[in-house]
């Protein structure tokens, strides 16, 4: 499903996506660590860390969940190739927190437009295989 919002590529909207989601995670105490962490195994959207965790968050920008919530398109694949990611990151980057992995979930009818986008954070949405 496309997700390309007005005039916007989907990489600017992904990345408006991102800023909302680190903005949303800062107002609640997270620390960011990285946005858009590559490797050749694939990418994290976001690593934040709180007082307990290092979390590994995917986020999912959607207009709305009319084909369904935004978190079920991160599908096993996907999951597979943040954890691996997750796992280097964590080789390259030692703590003693514990890893988790949460998806955030932006909806924003009216694209980057949107004067208030509704986010919903997913604790814990997958785990290791």
């Amino acid at each position: 499903m496309p997700t390309n919002y007005g005039n916007m590529n989907t990489k600017l909207t992904g990345r408006w996506g991102e800023a909302l989601a680190s903005k949303y995670l800062r107002e609640r105490g997270y620390l960011i660590s990285a946005i858009g962490y590559t490797t050749r195994f694939g990418e994290i959207d976001i690593i934040a860390e709180n007082k307990k965790y290092i979390v590994f968050v995917e986020v999912k920008l959607r207009k709305n969940d009319k084909f369904g919530a935004a978190m079920e398109f991160v599908g096993r694949e996907k999951q597979r190739k943040i954890i691996t990611s997750a796992q280097l990151y964590l080789a390259e980057n030692e703590t003693d927190k514990q890893p988790r992995f949460d998806v955030i979930e932006v909806y924003a009818p009216e694209g980057i437009k949107t004067p208030s986008p509704t986010i919903n954070h997913i604790e814990n949405a997958f785990g290791g295989e």
